[in-house]
């Protein structure tokens, strides 16, 4: 059974940071692109970082220059460090790991979720 557990969300100030974790498990993911992506109610989920299991990485325009996604893949982990946050990066973020495309990816397994808030 694959599972992907993620932590590090909370209620963070404007300005702040969080760094999310996701650690993949119960299969091999050579070769995967794993990333994140946030929802917010009655939005649709959005894409917003992915790295490939060479290293390269892709941000949405939102994000960039603000979050850093990085991963360890003896660790089967990937990570998001979110800096300067604004209220509006406020959303459930999900770990995502498939197949990378541009600006987006095709998920093949998601995690649970988990809330990120950032108060004025």
């Amino acid at each position: 059974q694959v599972q992907l557990v993620e932590s590090g969300g909370g209620l963070v100030q404007a300005g702040g940071s969080l760094r999310l974790s996701c650690a993949a498990s119960g299969r091999t993911f050579s070769n995967y692109a794993m990333g994140w992506f946030r929802q917010v109610p009655g939005k649709e989920r959005e894409f917003v970082a992915q790295v490939w299991w060479s290293g390269t990485t892709d941000y949405s325009d939102p994000v960039k220059g603000r979050f850093t996604i990085s991963r360890d893949n003896a660790k089967d982990t990937v990570y998001l460090r979110m800096n300067r946050l604004k209220p509006e990066d406020t959303a459930v973020y999900y770990c995502a790991v498939g197949v990378g495309r541009r600006a987006t990816m095709r998920v093949d397994y998601w995690g649970q979720g988990t809330q990120v808030t950032v108060s004025s």
